[in-house]
């Protein structure tokens, strides 16, 4: 049962990721058509801002992440308990020694950041340190070090690069035709029916596809949420020990300190603790659901 979702995980976030790649491609042919009239550039620019904005956001310094994110390093004599259980976590895992950074906050949370694991960081609050016993810290830093070692960390950031890039092309179109640049196109082609379909799917792209992007960025964050879970219990042989701190997550309070949307998404846990209309474009699965995937394991 375990092995098998964790395999349906990784298959659901692929496709996932070649949706993305479709709607990058389609606002990109949209605008492509209304501004310049030609398809097939508009999708070779649209692909190439989303390569840029993907490898400029993966290369990103793990220091930058956690300077946005208020974290300082801490060695094994500053905070041996978490220390060695992130050792422990990443022997099992095979991964190297991330580095271990706190966050002097009193919510209960936690993320993990870098590229790859040769330069990856897990970083906890002090209220989660202060809340949670042995069983219920190896548990989510289990978690997180399967972010690690699953590359999630990766395939968010691309996620996150590519409904950015998204959500540029899609400004500079409704900019340009809000200030006329995409009426420009006056020939016999435009009564034509063919013109007329690929106009309305133009106009389309433009307006819907940041939301279609949003949403799919959603589901790879919440897929990758569903594996890290189901990973952890791998690493610790403890799903109870996960159970018990996902439960004792969904009591705490909101992170003290602003926390942006890329960021946002790398917690364990919604940093913000949105409701109403805002818990629909949650980057996790509700945790009762997170909860329910565990027990049935």
């Amino acid at each position: 049962m375990l092995y098998d979702q964790i395999a349906s995980n990784k298959r659901k976030t692929v496709v996932l990721l070649i949706v993305f790649f479709c709607l990058l491609s389609a606002i990109g042919a949209g605008v492509g058509y209304l501004f310049i009239g030609n398809l097939q550039l508009g999708v070779i620019i649209a692909l190439i801002i989303g390569i840029i904005y993907a490898a400029s956001m993966i290369f990103q310094s793990t220091d930058v992440v956690m300077s946005m994110n208020n974290a300082r390093e801490v060695t094994v004599d500053q905070a041996p308990d978490l220390y060695h259980i992130v050792e422990d976590m990443a022997m099992v895992a095979q991964i190297p020694m991330p580095r271990v950074f706190i966050v002097e906050d009193a919510s209960m949370n936690a993320f993990a950041t870098g590229s790859s694991p040769e330069n990856a960081a897990v970083a906890a609050t002090t209220g989660l340190l202060a809340v949670m016993n042995r069983e219920e810290l190896e548990g989510v830093i289990g978690h997180e070090v399967s972010h690690i070692r699953n590359y999630d960390i990766r395939i968010s950031t691309i996620a996150v690069a590519l409904a950015s890039a998204i959500t540029l092309i899609s400004s500079i179109g409704s900019r340009m035709m809000w200030y006329g640049g995409g009426r420009r196109r006056n020939d016999d082609r435009e009564s034509e029916g063919v013109g007329i379909l690929l106009l309305i799917f133009s106009i389309l792209s433009i307006i819907l596809a940041p939301l279609a992007a949003t949403l799919v960025q959603l589901a790879i964050s919440r897929q990758r949420e569903y594996l890290a879970d189901a990973s952890s219990v791998e690493l610790t042989r403890n799903p109870h020990g996960m159970i018990r701190a996902l439960e004792k997550l969904e009591q705490s309070s909101p992170m003290e300190h602003p926390v942006d949307d890329a960021s946002a998404a790398l917690y364990i846990n919604d940093p913000m603790k949105k409701d109403g209309f805002k818990h629909l474009f949650y980057t996790h699965p509700p945790i009762a659901d997170r909860i329910e995937r565990l027990r049935q394991m």
